[in-house]
């Protein structure tokens, strides 16, 4: 049985989703980061970025959210979380290594500066930063990268849960999510999925 390690609040809850949609047989390992728990031996044996998601198969660990999607979306060809032809599962992994690489990033400016910088003036100036950083981003997703209804266009899949999951930040980072109407309406179509509301409950806290 596959085995995801999370913490709600993270982008885990893209890859716990995916599982879900998936109707894959999975165990959901809940991480504590208040305890500091991603630093534990016992984690770092898993995962020594000491970070999540993590997701054990049987064959080894899977890191990175984009790794992760891929691999579920293949590995359960029949739930069709992802495009068959060789060019649009491209365009599906452009969109999600763009979340990755550059949104998640701008987000972590806020909370994780450390890791870039141990000047606190510098540290402060990215913190302020990161409002017009993700509104910037999410113009460009609203503007280009929303085919609508779903990312890919008619087919739900894996860039959804992904949108889905870093769109859930927004609010936190001072961005008002009803300036993209297209994120918003999305917003709300995957909330009223019952995967999405099953993993969400698992999220609180």
């Amino acid at each position: 049985m596959l085995k995801l390690y999370y913490f709600p609040g993270t982008c885990a809850l893209a890859s716990h989703i995916a599982l879900e949609e998936a109707g894959a047989g999975y165990e959901a390992v809940r991480v504590d980061f208040k305890q500091n728990e991603q630093r534990s031996a016992a984690y770092l044996a898993i995962n020594p970025k000491g970070r999540v998601p993590a997701l054990a198969t049987e064959h080894g660990i899977l890191t990175e959210t984009p790794a992760i999607l891929a691999y579920v979306a293949q590995r359960f060809p029949a739930a069709r979380l992802a495009p068959a032809d060789p060019f649009a599962f491209a365009r599906a992994q452009s969109f999600n290594s763009y979340l990755c690489s550059t949104v998640h990033v701008a987000h972590a400016h806020k909370g994780r500066g450390a890791r870039w910088s141990d000047d606190p003036a510098v540290i402060e100036g990215m913190k302020q930063k990161v409002t017009r950083n993700m509104a910037d981003c999410f113009a460009y997703i609203e503007a280009d990268l929303i085919a609508g209804p779903w990312v890919m266009g008619e087919d739900y899949g894996i860039c959804d849960a992904y949108l889905f999951t870093i769109a859930r930040w927004l609010d936190g980072d001072g961005v008002d999510v009803a300036a993209y109407p297209k994120v918003q309406a999305h917003m709300q179509r995957m909330a009223a999925r019952a995967a999405v509301a099953r993993v969400l409950a698992l999220h609180q806290g």
